[in-house]
């Protein structure tokens, strides 16, 4: 992730504690491997405890693999480690994700307002599971199945923010060619069209769609989202072929603003959307 200001940025290098096997990852299996010692635990009883295998709890502790906050709950219970374990939840679970998309991942969660610009697949925010999985399934280089699990939850856990109180303010556009696209076959199209009107329908939410057949369109240069942030700070984010940034220089987060309030007024109205989205599914 490289964070841009009023200065040209340098490509920032990959992080140490951007893979399993190091950073927070390994600090937590190592926190987690002494209190289980200190408790006189072994890997298969501790491992029957909190219903995970021998092996699994193995991974974890050498920092193989990512626990799930789950594991980490019931862990910090049955080794009554008072909460030194859950600490490190947050931070566990930003490593779920892609290294590209954490530092976006973080200010999402605790965003007051998210504008989205979607020109290649539905939003995170608006998939199914079955489609969010069928989208990693697709990734090349090819991702191990246990990467999928942990990015598929990850994207799940996302969407908490579609239910958190004081509500975010939330606008999408998307764009017409994303929901025709058929990304994990018809009935898996029509479920995450049926969310999206779901979704929708929060007074919280606004949906609107961009048609091919539109003359104009201000956002030619590709996707990005803007953020509120609850500090009353906006930033804009933008990703491609896995290299993200983000832009705090206000000059440029305005231009984006005005891109984007340009797109809307472009794009179908959030109830011509949804009449829009209701004949798409007719098609499916």
């Amino acid at each position: 992730m490289t964070v841009v200001g009023d200065e040209e940025p340098e490509r920032r290098q990959q992080r140490p504690e951007d893979e399993p096997g190091t950073g927070v990852v390994t600090a937590f299996g190592r926190q987690l491997k002494l209190l289980r010692t200190r408790a006189g635990l072994e890997r298969a009883e501790f491992g029957k405890r909190l219903g995970y295998s021998a092996d699994t709890v193995a991974s974890i502790e050498q920092g193989r693999r990512i626990p799930q906050a789950r594991f980490i709950e019931k862990a910090d219970e049955v080794l009554r480690a008072g909460g030194v374990l859950t600490a490190l939840k947050e931070e566990v679970g930003r490593a779920q994700y892609p290294a590209f998309f954490r530092d976006m991942a973080r200010l999402e969660a605790g965003a007051t307002a998210l504008n989205v610009y979607a020109v290649y697949a539905v939003p995170g925010l608006l998939q199914t599971e079955a489609y969010a999985r069928a989208v990693f399934h697709m990734q090349r280089p090819l991702l191990e199945d246990d990467v999928i699990e942990q990015r598929l939850e990850a994207r799940m856990v996302r969407q908490e923010i579609l239910c958190r109180r004081p509500a975010p303010l939330l606008s999408f556009v998307i764009e017409e060619a994303v929901l025709r696209r058929p990304i994990g076959g018809p009935k898996v199209v029509r479920e995450t069209l049926e969310q999206i009107l779901v979704t929708g329908q929060s007074r919280n939410v606004e949906v609107q769609v961009m048609p091919i057949d539109r003359e104009d369109n201000a956002a030619l240069g590709g996707p990005f989202s803007l953020i509120d942030t609850n500090k009353g700070q906006r930033l804009a984010y933008a990703e491609v072929q896995n290299h993200s940034r983000i832009y705090t220089d206000a000059a440029y987060v305005r231009t984006l603003e005005a891109r984007y309030g340009i797109l809307r007024s472009q794009a179908l109205t959030p109830s011509e959307s949804v009449a829009f989205i209701e004949h798409l599914m007719g098609d499916t």
